[in-house]
């Protein structure tokens, strides 16, 4: 795109107050969080590889706002798309949004509807379900590996946080809006038992030492969902006594367990052959 075309399509923002930026303000207050009391449920992309995939995803994108360098290198989507694009300089950016942003663009959608846990299952050969994982970094990048490493879809259970708060798309580089989510339905843990209906079977991430070391538990191939806790507590008793199978990943003495992105990346590769 020619600089003269690219200009065209951009509208310059003078003031951190003008209206027209409203959706970007203040992005560091709790009310802007779309998973409290008051957030707005807005789905927010920072840089240009997430805002990227924002454009290319079904989220209906609402407008961008960058400095013309960062936009500049998104000239391309910008003429296939019809959104306001916002063009300002860093400091009247970073007094808008609330913090200086070193990845000089943004980009808010709208949320759509999450599919219903029956229809991801029915197409899906290998998926994840979290409980508890309140964290959102670590659930951004569990999606990230879950998408790298050929994981079909995310279902989320209890205590979980949101997959489309600002920080687990910024984490998960933006493939929190490719990998398919969605909440499971009913009372927990019984609700792991839309899974086994679907052929799947259910097996639980555990460090404890009696379970299967997941090196010969045979999973590789099979339709297998891969049962996630929290950062610290893991898996509540109740859940692990709804799976199907114990799964454990051998770690050398001294050390009680991993990371769930992490512990979750291994077992991804295992299942999915990477």
């Amino acid at each position: 795109m020619g600089r003269s075309a690219l200009v065209a399509i951009l509208t310059p923002v003078d003031t951190p107050d003008d209206p027209r930026i409203d959706d970007f303000r203040d992005l560091t207050t709790a009310d802007r969080r779309p998973d409290r009391p008051g957030g707005r449920g807005l789905v927010i992309a920072e840089g240009v590889v997430v805002v990227r995939r924002l454009l290319e995803s079904p989220y209906p994108v609402r407008s961008l706002l960058g400095v013309r360098r960062r936009l500049e290198e998104l000239s391309d989507e910008l003429t296939r798309v019809d959104v306001p694009a916002y063009s300002t300089d860093a400091d009247t950016m970073a007094r808008a949004v609330g913090f200086h942003l070193n990845r000089g663009v943004l980009a808010v959608a709208d949320r759509v509807g999450e599919p219903d846990p029956a229809e991801l299952l029915g197409r899906a050969r290998t998926v994840a379900v979290c409980e508890g994982v309140g964290d959102h970094e670590n659930l951004g990048s569990l999606f990230r590996n879950a998408a790298a490493l050929g994981v079909d879809g995310i279902l989320l259970g209890p205590g979980c946080s949101d997959p489309l708060y600002r920080r687990s798309v910024r984490v998960s580089m933006g493939h929190v809006l490719r990998v398919p989510f969605t909440h499971l339905a009913g009372t927990w843990p019984a609700s792991l038992d839309t899974l086994r209906a679907h052929g799947f079977t259910v097996a639980a991430l555990t460090p404890a030492a009696d379970a299967e070391p997941l090196a010969t538990a045979g999973l590789a191939g099979a339709r297998v969902a891969l049962l996630l806790g929290a950062e610290g507590p893991g898996l509540s008793d109740e859940a692990l006594a709804a799976a199907d199978r114990r799964i454990r990943i051998p770690m050398a003495s001294g050390v009680d367990s991993l990371n769930v992105a992490t512990a979750a990346a291994v077992a991804f590769h295992a299942v999915t052959g990477g």
